[in-house]
């Protein structure tokens, strides 16, 4: 006997179904279970010919599982709710949100002992699932009710449903899937969402033997999502790769590929890089806003004296401005920021990227293919021969790249580039190390620009507080050069999910050549002296920028510390 017949008999036995009543639910489940769903629908034909014992099967449902029986006439419910499940998952799965706080979602099901949706739910949302029992009847007109009317607006379900992939997955093909594929597709789609509504950057599927974990980058911080079950591995790797137009079956190297969506009404890239492991093979997306893109210095941090220097820099005829950084400091959109103030007509801007993150109108941009030979070097050398007034390198990884740059820089080419070190001295004796003559560096390098980013605190919980003196000792600061700062800090809420901090904004080093600094460039003085001789003469550390934003009340102490603890200079 399935779990479902059982349910029918124990009804029965209890005199809560009829014989026929009986013979109809039976008649339903076609003599086999299907997915969980069978009650349900078994319920719902009962109600439909307008059987008394579809409600006291509800009833006797919720009693055998210990949960509560809900009514759902006149049922309403607000859009932020309903927008936490897709109308496409409530449909599939006979399930209604009800209300919803930080830690929780009260749901209304139809059958209790269908638990995907549950699940599901608690993997989506990663909130705590509360559910009542609803006759599928009445379920089922709620949701058409409050989805339709919500569709009127702003549906609520636009931001799962609408993740439409370019590389031949469309809304007619996700209608079109078979019933074991489609909650796959919901649950990926759903986690795209999920990643949005919470502003990561990124999102990491990783296989870890005895379990299959999500977590999300956010403000630069890895965090947990809800743990789908490890049958489930597979099948969204398998989802994924399809929708970056991946080959599935390729599990031995790693692969790369975008999927085009849009969100939420939000056009976005996502760079999709699959690696091998031991347990299968990971997979992390990096989401790229293109709505959201903002190249305007006044969005970086900069201070307003640095600003007006960076703009007097990136306006001369040629020379090279470089910016460092670690992966994920905000370089590249720096140097958006750099190419939208120059971008006129009377100027032509060719970048090399690799890839082209986002697009810039009036800008030509080239994408790296080293399969094919299209390396930076190779590229660089073809944009030259475009005639440009300015040239963006993503990255200089070599000696060949650089040289090839610093020799555009002298040509009449302002060029701008990106380095790996942890400070603006370092990028100095960087190129050098990769094999760039020191009077080449000394004569075509302008300016490094240094930056980290830190996160901000939360607008909607944060607070003004005291620093204490160890603190301030930290930060190398006196109670009376700290007397007319506004230091905050944020408590925790469930707009910045319980951290203190919400967004990013960068924090700056820039090392403006001068004549002397040219003449140790020369003499190849190493990094330390380097430095020396800038912090004698003005150079003002990243952690110093960043307490320009502690004593604003834009980030804390610890943040900046965090971020610059090589960097106490």
């Amino acid at each position: 006997m399935t779990p479902d017949e059982h349910v029918i008999q124990l009804a029965v036995d209890r005199g809560l179904l009829s014989g026929g009543e009986a013979e109809e639910a039976r008649a339903a489940l076609g003599g086999q279970s299907v997915s969980g769903h069978t009650m349900a629908t078994a319920i719902a034909l009962l109600a439909a010919a307008g059987k008394p014992g579809a409600r006291r099967m509800a009833g006797m449902l919720a009693n055998e599982c210990s949960m509560p029986l809900a009514s759902l006439e006149g049922i309403r419910v607000s859009p932020e709710t309903l927008r936490l499940v897709p109308r496409e998952f409530a449909v599939r799965h006979d399930v209604l949100p009800l209300a919803h706080d930080a830690q929780r979602l009260r749901v209304a099901v139809a059958d209790p002992f269908a638990t995907d949706g549950v699940d599901g739910l608690c993997y989506l949302t990663g909130l705590e699932i509360v559910a009542t029992v609803a006759p599928i009847d009445e379920l089922r007109a709620a949701v058409t009710l409050l989805y339709g009317r919500a569709a009127a607006g702003t549906s609520p379900s636009d931001g799962a449903t609408a993740a439409t992939a370019s590389a031949g997955t469309d809304a007619t093909e996700v209608g079109d899937t078979t019933e074991s594929e489609a909650p796959v597709i919901a649950l990926v789609q759903s986690i795209i969402e999920q990643a949005v509504r919470r502003q990561a950057s990124d999102i990491h599927f990783e296989p870890l033997g005895k379990h299959f974990r999500i977590r999300y980058r956010v403000d630069g911080l890895l965090c947990d999502g809800a743990s789908p079950p490890l049958r489930l591995q597979a099948a969204m790797i398998s989802r994924l790769k399809i929708m970056a137009n991946l080959s599935i079956a390729e599990k031995r190297l790693p692969q790369d590929g975008r999927i085009q969506v849009v969100v939420a009404g939000r056009s976005l890239d996502l760079r999709v890089a699959s690696l091998p492991t031991v347990h299968g093979e990971s997979i992390v997306v990096r989401l790229l806003d293109k709505s959201g893109l903002k190249p305007a210095f006044g969005d970086l941090g900069l201070s307003p004296g640095m600003q007006r220097q960076i703009e007097r820099l990136i306006r001369m005829p040629d020379g090279m401005l470089l910016v460092t950084g670690p992966t994920g400091s905000g370089k590249t959109t720096t140097l958006y920021s750099c190419l939208h103030h120059l971008n006129q007509s009377d100027r032509k801007i060719i970048t090399v990227e690799d890839p082209v993150e986002y697009q810039l109108a009036g800008v030509n941009q080239v994408p790296v293919r080293p399969d094919i030979g299209m390396t930076f070097a190779a590229a660089l050398r073809a944009m030259l021969r475009q005639a440009p007034n300015i040239v963006m390198v993503g990255e200089i990884r070599d000696r060949e790249t650089a040289e090839t740059a610093i020799n555009a820089s002298l040509t009449g080419h302002m060029v701008f580039s990106t380095l790996h070190t942890n400070d603006a001295a370092g990028a100095l004796t960087r190129l050098i190390d990769m094999g760039v003559k020191p009077f080449l560096v000394a004569t075509s390098l302008r300016a490094v620009l240094a930056q980290r980013l830190v996160r901000r605190n939360c607008p909607a919980c944060s607070r003004p507080c005291e620093a204490g003196p160890a603190e301030l000792r930290l930060v190398g600061l006196t109670p009376e050069a700290a007397a007319g700062a506004t230091f905050r800090k944020g408590d925790g809420c469930i707009e910045c999910n319980g951290t203190g901090y919400r967004g990013r904004v960068g924090i700056f080093e820039l090392l403006v050549l001068d004549d002397e600094v040219r003449s140790l460039i020369h003499g190849r003085a190493p990094a330390t002296v380097l430095r020396q001789r800038l912090r004698a003469g003005g150079l003002r550390a990243l952690r110093e920028d960043g307490l320009r934003l502690v004593s604003a009340g834009l980030t804390t102490i610890e943040e900046v510390v965090s971020i610059t603890v090589d960097d106490a200079g």
